[in-house]
């Protein structure tokens, strides 16, 4: 469908645009300084509208710190149901993103609302980066480890919940994962870290596949090194996986862009390929630096700050799993 739409290199100005796809877009005001945009809202991913709407703002706030970028301001985008549905929830789902948007120091300017059969709730949001200082997806080199910020698994576990068999405890543990914010671009740039993505609804395979195609790199990944939620196995082992990650994975092997290690169990690649909502940020950088990018990443306070894997010059544009 984009092909209807003009190309974004007629402007000069456009650093990151249609051509080159990314996880937001970037206009450059001056030598100093460019705006990041971009946009996301989606369903209900659980059920308790105030952390839906903190949910969906982490994950449209993400787009942002995906690209290097600080969030400044923000829009809400609103699809609700004014004649079926309280309307105190609307207020809950608000209040939920404004108090993110409060934590990632960005401004609600306003939004715009529909009356609409199903629920829905996002941001626009705008930040701001340096022109040079860019997180874009094509900078991985090899040489460079890989390094993830999130748990993954979510897809799993909301899918449970969704389903009426996930425990409250698990329902709390997903919801702390998807509500945390990304906010760790202080940490990154002393580190000068070069391909950048967010994991979201592609999985960690689909975007690590994002940033080796677009890189013109291979990667391997290490199965045994990527955090896991624990109550991911648990439902796993049920069979429960959301449609969103059977299709990411069919389409990754299909195209060949993964292949997996014989002992990588059957389980353990769907989980890699598991469709995730506000996930973490995965993080190429110098392997020289990586350790210590990890250990300010922990004392940052993220919820992982775990080396999965290397970027290599083998395999361009693939990635390898191994054990």
């Amino acid at each position: 469908m984009l092909k209807f739409l003009p190309p974004s290199v007629s402007n000069a100005n456009v650093i990151v645009g249609l051509d080159s796809p990314d996880d937001a877009g970037v206009y450059k005001i001056s030598d100093d300084v460019a705006i990041v945009q971009t946009v996301d809202f989606f369903t209900p991913i659980v059920d308790d509208p105030y952390w839906f709407g903190a949910i969906a703002a982490a994950n449209a706030l993400s787009d942002v710190y995906a690209m290097g970028g600080r969030p400044i301001t923000a829009l809400n985008l609103v699809g609700f149901p004014v004649s079926k549905i309280d309307k105190r929830h609307l207020a809950e789902i608000l209040r939920g993103g404004a108090d993110k948007c409060l934590e990632a120091g960005a401004v609600i300017l306003g939004g715009h609302s529909i009356d609409d059969p199903e629920p829905k709730f996002g941001l626009a949001v705008t930040g701001t980066v340096h022109p040079s200082k860019i997180g874009a997806k094509a900078g991985a080199k090899p040489g460079d480890k890989i390094i993830l910020t999130k748990p993954i698994g979510i897809g799993v576990v909301t899918t449970a919940v969704k389903r009426g068999v996930c425990t409250p405890e698990h329902a709390e543990e997903a919801i702390k994962v998807m509500a945390t914010l990304n906010n760790v671009v202080d940490v990154l740039e002393p580190f000068e870290v070069r391909g950048l993505t967010d994991i979201t609804g592609f999985g960690l395979l689909g975007h690590a596949s994002e940033v080796a195609r677009e890189s013109k790199a291979g990667m391997r990944i290490s199965a045994s090194q990527v955090p896991v939620l624990p109550s991911t196995y648990t439902y796993a082992a049920q069979n429960i996986f959301p449609g969103g990650s059977r299709n990411n994975y069919k389409f990754l092997t299909g195209r060949e862009y993964v292949a997996f290690d014989p002992s990588v169990d059957e389980m353990q690649q769907m989980i890699l390929c598991d469709a995730v909502t506000s996930g973490g940020l995965f993080i190429c950088v110098a392997g020289d630096r990586a350790e210590a990018l990890a250990a300010a990443l922990q004392a940052k306070g993220t919820l992982s700050s775990a080396i999965i894997g290397e970027v290599v010059a083998d395999h361009p544009g693939k990635i390898m799993v191994m054990p």
